[in-house]
């Protein structure tokens, strides 16, 4: 691809801001990067023959400066435990009354001793870390200054970084909060789900109304000014007034950020199964549709601007963890079941634990916890990097497209991306690509088509 009087190259956005220059030799021509993340080769100096030689040296260029200029990560621990799993709930959470604590957080200290000498985190520093679960609130705050102290000798923690830990409002109490706050936690993320007992109640939740409302409370008191608030909507039997009551309370609580979930019936949970018995019904999808619209409406009224399908926040105050995801960064995880993601800017690689937590703790503790493994191609992460970024709603700029991947997104996307307008799911302006409010709707299957 020639254009003006060079052609062009990117390595990868994340450089741009490193003062170097580099010149390599190639064949018979040159290359040096300008200051900006772009290989310019001079116009007349290379032929089509030569294409893959600039795409293999702009590879090795890029692996060069990531040996120079390691980026910040995101870390991921995955606490398993809760006092009881939710019948909608398929994330690899384990009821229990007693749980391992201490040989559960020796293992993840010693699997995260173990990554860090993996080249993809090594001398990388931590951005934001977010302990998931499970409930993760469960453990002793004792235990959670243990592994955030641990990531900070071990890697280094930003100073600057987010901090989050989630937290059922059933197991809060004042004293705790103050404990997770003294052990460096910055963020607390709490599950209310609903104002409405015969809601929580369906949901299988072990906290009521006014629990959530105390732990909120607690949370203001002990000095977190990060502070996200989790509302399920489209409940069977649930009416659009039942969910502006829930908003209401909600934003009386003052959190800072509002996750707003759809109700889904995942393979492998109670509710699935109830689902194909014909146990329960699902809302009829046009009332899904109203009642979304409605907290998409409702939110940002009220000082919520939404920023991603699920997510709303004051300005600011985006949930930088999970931008991570959304973004196709780099993340490492821990715990028993946990994913992690080393991004190589065109590619990657993606790894899974031991889902069950006795043999994550074993297998920890004597070796590699991991389980499974793939290598994402440089097709597959153009095509992630689509669908996780259109998750925003100001979806990515179309200079990042070409800037990490080297290639223009209608030159990679052309006709899908046209089709896509045509059908007013996707918008393209200012130079950006985004979901239109049709597309939201239909947001799962927009995606699809990039996979």
């Amino acid at each position: 691809m020639l254009t003006g009087e060079s052609s062009e190259i990117a390595i990868a956005p994340k450089y741009s801001d490193a003062s170097i220059e580099l010149v390599a030799v190639l064949g018979d021509f040159r290359v040096r990067p300008a200051h900006q993340a772009i290989l310019r080769i001079p116009r007349g100096r290379i032929s089509p023959k030569k294409d893959d030689r600039i795409r293999g040296l702009s590879e090795f260029l890029h692996g060069l400066l990531e040996s120079q200029y390691p980026m910040p990560f995101s870390l991921y621990v995955h606490i398993p435990y809760c006092h009881a799993k939710c019948p909608y709930c398929d994330f690899n959470s384990h009821a229990a009354s007693s749980w391992p604590e201490a040989d559960y957080t020796k293992a993840l200290i010693t699997e995260m001793r173990r990554r860090s000498v993996d080249p993809a985190w090594g001398g990388d520093r931590i951005k934001t870390i977010f302990f998931g679960g499970g409930t993760p609130s469960l453990f002793d705050p004792r235990s959670i200054a243990e592994i955030i102290e641990a990531a900070d000798a071990i890697f280094r923690i930003e100073s600057d970084a987010e901090i989050t830990l989630e937290a059922n409002p059933g197991t809060v109490e004042a004293a705790k909060m103050a404990g997770f706050r003294g052990a460096g936690v910055n963020r607390i993320s709490m599950g209310a789900q609903s104002f409405n007992p015969a809601i929580l109640k369906f949901l299988g939740r072990i906290h009521s109304v006014d629990e959530t409302r105390a732990a909120a409370h607690a949370v203001h008191r002990a000095g977190f000014t990060r502070f996200n608030l989790d509302l399920i909507f489209a409940v069977p039997g649930q009416t659009v007034d039942g969910l502006l009551y829930d908003i209401d309370q909600i934003v009386a609580l003052e959190p800072d950020h509002v996750s707003a979930y759809n109700l889904t019936f995942e393979e492998g949970t109670v509710f699935f199964a109830d689902l194909k018995r014909g146990r329960i019904r699902a809302l009829p999808e046009d009332d899904q549709a109203a009642m979304y619209a409605t907290v998409r409406g409702e939110l940002p009224r009220r000082g919520y601007p939404m920023y991603e399908i699920s997510n709303y926040a004051s300005p600011g105050h985006e949930a930088r963890h999970n931008l991570t995801y959304w973004h196709a960064e780099s993340y490492l995880g821990l715990g028993a079941g946990a994913h992690s993601f080393a991004s190589t800017g065109r590619g990657g690689r993606r790894w899974w634990n031991e889902r069950g937590p006795t043999r994550y703790i074993e297998m920890a503790t004597t070796g590699s916890p991991e389980v499974g493994g793939e290598t994402i191609d440089y097709r597959g992460a153009m095509s992630e990097f689509v669908f996780l970024n259109l998750r925003l709603r100001h979806g990515f700029a179309l200079r990042s497209f070409h800037e990490r991947f080297g290639e223009e997104f209608d030159g990679a996307f052309a006709q899908l991306s046209s089709r896509l307008i045509e059908d007013r799911l996707l918008i393209e302006d200012d130079g950006r690509i985004f979901l239109s409010d049709r597309g939201l709707e239909l947001a799962d299957s927009v995606f699809a088509e990039f996979v």
